[in-house]
């Protein structure tokens, strides 16, 4: 058995290097195939061309716009308050929230009977104050005769002429009138109205109410001129004309275009700045300006626009500086580090540097490194390489390379 096993380890052994034998045979046969035979030639593909979307540069010449918002106030608010007391006996149909009245309009009539006794009262003290005034004057003419009948030189003493009582009388003549302008006034005072055409925003007391001096009875406003105050940053300031503070002449402001959505309706308004507040606002560093519009709610009949409600919150369009020869794109043409892509003439790619006077969220104006007519890449390309053969989508090139499409779509401006 040992001798066996013996023979069967030796065959194997040898049936092991014959198997290494021929391997090594089959590859030294098949790279002697490989070095006979030729290489597979190389085939130049050319140039690929990227497939992108372009917009044409168009200069032009505009007025900046500059952005803001506000809500509507009106230019003057009163809230009406009793200055004397007593019953409301009357009450206008116009003294609801929402109307309408006229400037001088009674709203509101206090009970006026103890005024109007009080007005009688102070008309009899001024008639029996100014008879005793006539009986003064009379003594003093009479007393000087008497001094002239004694055949006396010189003019008589005070005391003789009765000055001083004729001074007193005359004191009390003036203070009965001042009564009776006083009783007039607070007879007039029971009837409230204001001095301008406007529209009650809040009524407050009834008829048969009893008020005393003090007692709000309603607010109302002006309806004459709106007011909206517009915060403007320092940023901003840069593309508007502003007058000093000081100028009070309203055609040297800028006018301004006002906007809200309305049941799902944009409507327009035309407005003017009229005033800056002239100071920044601590907190925010804003300036603020203010625009007026004119009979807001078209009552008075100086206005053809729609209706213009107070407290509605609008968008405003302010009218900023001339600029000319600028170049306006999309917000999102404009790269991080100020270039813009274009396709020349021979449709090959260029990194643009620009000089950006103003951009906006939507919008950037160009003044330099973009010229009239030429083509600007809209179309996302992560690693823009200067040379690059372009295809503009919907042109018909020249010559017909192997075209890239980059599969980013035209980037739509927010």
């Amino acid at each position: 058995q040992a001798e066996d096993g013996i023979r069967d380890e030796s065959l194997r052994l040898v049936g092991s290097e014959m198997c290494i034998r021929d391997r090594a045979i089959v590859v030294v046969i098949g790279m002697a195939t490989i070095s006979r035979g030729k290489r597979p030639e190389r085939q130049d593909s050319g140039q690929t061309a990227v497939l992108v979307e372009t917009i044409p540069a168009e200069a032009r010449s505009l007025n900046f716009i500059v952005q803001s918002q506000g809500s509507v106030r009106p230019r003057t608010q009163t809230t009406l308050v009793a200055q004397v007391s007593g019953i409301i006996v009357s009450v206008s149909a116009d003294f609801v929230a929402g109307g309408f009245f006229r400037a001088g309009e009674i709203l509101l009539e206090i009970d006026p009977s103890d005024y109007q006794t009080a007005l009688k009262r102070a008309e009899a003290a001024l008639a029996s104050r100014r008879a005793k005034l006539a009986e003064e004057k009379s003594r003093s003419e009479q007393a000087v005769k008497d001094w002239r009948n004694l055949g006396r030189a010189g003019d008589p003493p005070d005391l003789v002429m009765r000055k001083p009582q004729l001074a007193d009388a005359q004191a009390n003549v003036l203070a009965a009138e001042a009564d009776i302008e006083k009783a007039r006034r607070d007879l007039q005072r029971t009837r409230i109205s204001v001095p301008y055409d406007g529209l009650l925003r809040a009524r407050r007391v009834d008829i048969g109410q009893y008020v005393t001096p003090g007692t709000q009875l309603g607010v109302s406003f002006a309806v004459d001129t709106a007011e909206i105050r517009l915060p403007l940053a320092a940023a901003d300031l840069a593309f508007l004309d502003l007058p000093p503070s000081t100028d009070t002449e309203l055609e040297d402001y800028p006018e301004v275009s006002l906007a809200a959505e309305i049941g799902g309706v944009t409507k327009t308004w035309d407005a003017r700045l009229i005033r800056t507040e002239g100071v920044l606002d601590e907190s925010s560093r804003v300036l603020y300006a203010v625009a007026s519009v004119v009979d807001p709610y078209g009552l008075l009949g100086q206005s053809q626009q729609e209706e213009l409600r107070m407290g509605s919150f609008v968008r405003a369009a302010i009218n900023g500086r001339y600029i000319s020869n600028v170049v306006v794109l999309p917000r999102f043409v404009l790269r991080n580090d100020n270039t813009v892509l274009v396709a020349n003439e021979e449709r090959e790619l260029e990194v643009r540097e620009v000089s950006v006077a103003r951009a906006e969220a939507r919008q950037v104006y160009i003044t330099d490194g973009i010229s009239d007519g030429e083509m600007v890449v809209t179309t996302t390309l992560d690693a823009p390489i200067p040379g690059t053969r372009l295809v503009i989508r919907g042109e018909d090139p020249v010559s017909k390379p192997a075209v890239a499409d980059t599969g980013s779509e035209e980037r739509k401006n927010p």
